[in-house]
Formats: structure tokens, C-alpha cells, sequence
């Protein structure tokens, strides 16, 4: 059993001190797939903040950490996407992405500004299909177990992906030209 199982047991038990310790080793996971997904700190935090909750209130049917982790993502893509569909005032394309770019992992030889160009593209994509490009390219999970975690068939989650990167590339594109463009004429 490992140190996070126990968490669960214990925490399950009503051990406070346990259930801090998950929240401390999957906060910035759970955080960091909301923002990416909503572009909104305040927003992110308050996914967070309802997925933690959930948890304690399920952590009887945890089984594993294997278990746990899915069950995070799995909950956090959910809460997203009615975040999401439930915003009276969501405006198409709006996004705190300072803050985005602030909290994403660069790579150290990677250009900072297409990183901001293609998370404010992803933001752009429908609900289900940015979930699914988020779970596969930022939790770095396979089409399968993204199949399993949404139930989906596997099928229709290569689909999405396929669909999504092909107009991730038409949009970048585009964008590259149009700035080009401007640049030659000013």
C-alpha cells in the first residue's frame, strides 16, 4: 500500500491531516487543468476548491492512487465543462491568459509567445474536444484512457484529437500569416 492509499484510508477514517496531504500532492494537477481549460484563475481555484470537496465526500469508493488520480481528472474535465455551459456572462474567447501563461510549464527552449498563441487557441475549441486535447497533451494521458475516463470509445476521442489539431494548425497558420502581413506593411 502506498503512502497516498494510506492518505485515503485515514482520511476516509476522518483524519484531517491525511486528507491535506492528498489535496497537497494533486492541487496543483487539479488546478492546473482547470486553468488551463477555463483561462480564468478565480474560476480555476473555485473547480478546485468543488473537486477537493467531492472527493471528500467519495473517498470511501477510492480504491487506488491509480484510482484516485483518474478520479481527479475525471471530475475536474466534468466540473470544467459545466463551468463552462453555465456562464450566463462566458464570452466567447475571453480568458485571463496572463495568468494562463504564468502557471503552464514552458520548456526551456520553447518559444514563449507560440505557447501563448496555442493555449489561446485551445480555449477556443468546443467543450468536449479541448478537454479531451488538455487530458492527451498537458496530463499527457493516452486516447484510451482518456476513452475510459470520459466514457467514450476510444474511436471518437482519435476523432476529436485529429479534428482538433487540424484546426489548432489552420488557425496557427493563419494567425503566422496574417502577422506576417501586417509586419511586411507597416
Amino acid at each position: 500500500m502506498t503512502e497516498i492509499e494510506r492518505n485515503v484510508r485515514t482520511a476516509a477514517a476522518g483524519d484531517h491531516d491525511a486528507f491535506a496531504a492528498i489535496v497537497r500532492r494533486y492541487q496543483s494537477m487539479v488546478f492546473s487543468m482547470a486553468l488551463h481549460f477555463l483561462g480564468n484563475r478565480s474560476a480555476a481555484e473555485e473547480i478546485a476548491q468543488d473537486v477537493f470537496l467531492c472527493l471528500y465526500q467519495n473517498l470511501a469508493s477510492v480504491q487506488s492512487e491509480a484510482h484516485l488520480k483518474f478520479w481527479l481528472r475525471k471530475v475536474t474535465g466534468h466540473r470544467c465543462i459545466d463551468s463552462i455551459r453555465s456562464r450566463k456572462d462566458h464570452v466567447e474567447g475571453e480568458a485571463d491568459w496572463r495568468l494562463a501563461e504564468e502557471a503552464a510549464v514552458q520548456p526551456d527552449d520553447g518559444d514563449p509567445l507560440l505557447a501563448g498563441r496555442l493555449q489561446r487557441l485551445v480555449e477556443s475549441l468546443p467543450e468536449v474536444p479541448r478537454l479531451i486535447t488538455i487530458l492527451r497533451y498537458q496530463e499527457d494521458l493516452d486516447p484510451s484512457d482518456i476513452a475510459t475516463m470520459l466514457e467514450m470509445p476510444v474511436n471518437t476521442v482519435k476523432s476529436h484529437l485529429h479534428r482538433s489539431l487540424a484546426l489548432l494548425r489552420k488557425k496557427l497558420s493563419s494567425t503566422s500569416e496574417r502577422r506576417r502581413y501586417e509586419s511586411y506593411r507597416g
